[in-house]
């Protein structure tokens, strides 16, 4: 395969991950905020809410939740956190609310794991 061809299988995969894990939470009654917020710092994969909570969440895809897990970097991590603030100040200026950073990890079978908090704190 090109780079090219690699680079559309990543980004297909990488929608579909995203698109499942939304699912997911949608299953627990999270409502979809955004999906793939876009800002000047960087990108969130999904802003979800339920009751009084909203959450951010970074979506990886690898053979194995290790492997994926692996793949969240420390700068991005914090790209993902001064997007959440971005996306709090564009889009929920004055509301209150409680905030997570969750990291969801997709392994080849399509099995989802969750960490909570994972990406808090940067």
């Amino acid at each position: 395969m090109t780079k090219t061809t690699t680079g559309k299988v990543s980004y297909h995969s990488g929608q579909t991950a995203e698109l499942q894990v939304a699912r997911h939470w949608a299953r627990d009654g999270w409502c979809v905020l955004q999906h793939r917020f876009k800002s000047a710092s960087g990108e969130i994969d999904l802003a979800l809410h339920r009751n009084d909570t909203v959450l951010f969440v970074e979506v990886k895809r690898a053979r194995m939740h290790g492997i994926a897990a692996s793949r969240i970097s420390l700068q991005q991590i914090t790209r993902i956190n001064q997007s959440a603030k971005i996306f709090v100040d564009e889009h929920l200026s004055g509301q209150n609310f409680k905030m997570r950073l969750d990291a969801a990890l997709v392994d080849q079978k399509g099995e989802i794991q969750i960490i909570p908090d994972a990406l808090a704190g940067f």
